[in-house]
């Protein structure tokens, strides 16, 4: 007797980051920390661990201390020490989203760049990988431990290190424009643009050093709006949503 079995399609990305700013723990408008905010982004992550993808999260910080701060005297009188505290902000925002991944059942571990174990492993390479294939969620705090780092530079530097297939930079507009959409209304999206236009034209993505570690290791970048609910699922099933950066070899020929 025939038994019909039904095809299973590879999924395009096995290993991602996601990126996710200190404004995805915190309501529009608002600082601090949003914990339906926080859930809305978990349901989304526990679907994703479900298809057996291995995902690390990097966290930013702005939500209780933003970048500009960084270099005004209201918050330290040396630079270096506001960026220590915008990194152990990137703490406070993954032990907030720890807590709620594992409400879900959904199985974790923070690293940080700075050792501090009462709270946090260290991170240690060969631990993330391994924490990975066991189906762990890894967050990634800390940024990379040194000031004058973004987490955008380190999230780069994180999909360097551990291999990943792809970069996924979570915000609150659906893509990349040709300028600010909120000011432009004839500001067009991109669904893809290769690493050296996004340089070339100066685009507010990521910083530089961000987009030159992709580029190097031919890391793709998608930049996505995940407040459409199932967009970061949308995205790893390989549909075009959001903006795409590519390596200008793998740029779709215009026709």
């Amino acid at each position: 007797m025939s038994q019909s079995t039904e095809s299973v399609v590879p999924l395009p990305y096995r290993r991602v980051v996601l990126k996710l700013s200190g404004n995805s723990f915190s309501r529009t408008g608002e600082g601090g920390i949003s914990m339906s905010e926080i859930m809305t982004i978990c349901n989304q992550i526990k679907r994703i661990v479900q298809l057996n993808i291995q995902l690390a999260v990097v966290c930013g910080g702005g939500n209780i201390l933003r970048g500009k701060q960084f270099s005004s005297a209201s918050v330290a009188s040396n630079p270096s020490t506001a960026h220590y505290m915008g990194m152990l902000a990137t703490v406070i925002n993954g032990l907030a989203l720890q807590d709620a991944l594992e409400s879900v059942g959904v199985p974790t571990r923070l690293q940080s760049a700075i050792r501090m174990e009462g709270v946090a492993e260290p991170f240690i390479r060969r631990r993330c990988l391994r924490h990975l294939e066991k189906g762990r969620v890894v967050i990634l705090a800390a940024g990379t431990g040194s000031p004058f780092v973004t987490t955008d530079t380190a999230a780069a530097l994180r999909s360097r290190e551990i291999d990943a297939d792809v970069l996924l930079k979570a915000t609150r507009v659906d893509g990349v424009y040709t300028d600010d959409p909120e000011k432009n209304p004839h500001a067009v999206r991109y669904s893809e643009i290769s690493y050296q236009d996004v340089l070339r034209q100066n685009l507010q993505v990521m910083d530089a050093q961000a987009l030159h570690h992709c580029m190097e290791h031919n890391i793709p970048i998608v930049v996505f709006n995940y407040q459409k609910e199932g967009n970061i699922e949308r995205v790893l099933n390989g549909e075009k949503i959001g903006t795409r950066i590519l390596p200008v070899a793998q740029m779709p020929k215009s026709t």
